[in-house]
């Protein structure tokens, strides 16, 4: 009965040493988007190709600052989001506050610059981008 304690407590110790641990400090783990971005699309459609860089630009831009989502609501495991956000078309672009409030909606192809105007309007820019 010690020897099988001894060895369970010695596993566990060694389990520390043995299982790489996260980089990343407690504060860039609780890192909270001030906007997420959902792409409601598919990759199928003109449209929503026409999106996927537009998506990719806005990531680069804003890093930790603006989560971005893409849902293909053509998929059967991805068709539940097309209801829960009420999309009437694709793509649509839903965005929602640091609470995960909805805040804004777009139907059809959203360029990035009226994006980041939109993101400048609840004070939030590029320049905000913490590494």
């Amino acid at each position: 009965m010690r020897l099988i304690l001894f060895i369970s407590v010695l596993l566990f110790a060694f389990s520390f040493v043995l299982i790489p641990q996260s980089k990343k400090t407690d504060e860039q783990r609780t890192v909270k988007p001030k906007i997420t971005f959902i792409e409601l699309g598919s990759v199928n459609c003109i449209p929503c190709k026409k999106m996927q860089p537009v998506m990719k630009a806005i990531e680069q831009k804003y890093g930790d600052v603006v989560k971005v989502i893409f849902y293909d609501v053509w998929t059967p495991e991805q068709k539940p989001f097309a209801r829960q956000y009420g999309v009437r078309l694709i793509p649509t672009q839903v965005f929602l506050d640091e609470n995960g409030k909805e805040f804004f909606r777009h139907e059809g192809f959203f360029p990035e610059e009226e994006i980041h105007t939109l993101f400048k309007k609840r004070g939030v820019t590029p320049a905000q981008i913490g590494g």
